[in-house]
């Protein structure tokens, strides 16, 4: 005989699928490591040191041209351009896609992260909302108090860690991209009500010491991101030897 549990699930099946929309929200970012020569570093490092990053922003963000504007400096000397290829066209590539990159991130940070539920009415991007779920709660409380209520058996959150250079990079530098907004957006489709004990969350530990969210899981599947939606708050940038 059935039991009442099975029951229930029987009959939630037999009713058809039902959506949800996952969002994250809060503070986070893009950052982009790369492999940089001594000679770029020993350029970089002292102004940094001694005025800030504002000039290396500049130099990371900029378009490579004339034009450039520097506070502390007249000009980038050839063998401290590590976004320039070495070759006759001196193409000057964005940070985001250095020919020297190693580790890139993009995301938000684990304790800044905020969860909204929606329920909608399909997988499509723009289903209609059908009711709330969960109303921007934080992500790392939420969960902390599931798992303490479960008596430590959820486990729902698997925090890994990148933070060593490849053999053979000694001087590094870094790029960050601070951001602000919706960097999660996934619809998940499944059976009955939203269970949040079923989500399970991935984070990572950059070089910089931020723990990003990198993934997120419902009922062991993953939730793809649409991508979000995020305003930018300003740019940080550092060079150093490992």
């Amino acid at each position: 005989m059935a039991t009442t549990e099975e029951k229930v699930e029987l009959v939630e099946t037999l009713k058809g699928p039902r959506f949800y929309r996952v969002q994250l929200n809060g503070y986070g970012g893009e950052s982009a490591y790369m492999s940089i020569s001594k000679e770029a570093h020993d350029f970089w490092h002292p102004i940094c040191e001694e005025h800030g990053d504002y000039d290396l922003t500049t130099y990371m963000n900029s378009d490579g041209g004339e034009d450039d504007e520097y506070d502390n400096i007249e000009s980038v000397p050839p063998e401290a351009q590590f976004l320039h290829d070495v070759d006759e066209d001196n193409y000057k590539r964005p940070w985001y896609e250095s020919h020297t990159e190693f580790e890139h991130s993009y995301g938000v940070e684990w304790s800044s992260a905020y969860i909204v539920v929606d329920e909608v009415d399909s997988m499509e991007y723009s289903a209609s909302h059908v009711a709330s779920v969960i109303e921007g709660e934080n992500l790392q409380d939420m969960l902390d108090e599931l798992d303490e209520a479960s008596g430590y058996e959820l486990e729902p959150v698997s925090m890994g860690c990148e933070d060593e250079a490849p053999d053979g990079t000694e001087y590094i530098a870094q790029l960050y991209s601070s951001e602000k907004g919706n960097f999660f957006d996934g619809v998940i489709e499944t059976v009955g009500e939203f269970d949040p004990k079923k989500l399970k969350v991935y984070t990572t530990e950059y070089m910089n010491g931020e723990d990003t969210v990198t993934s997120i899981e419902y009922d062991g599947v993953e939730i793809d991101n649409n991508g979000g939606d995020t305003n930018g708050k300003g740019y940080s940038a550092s060079v150093w030897k490992c």
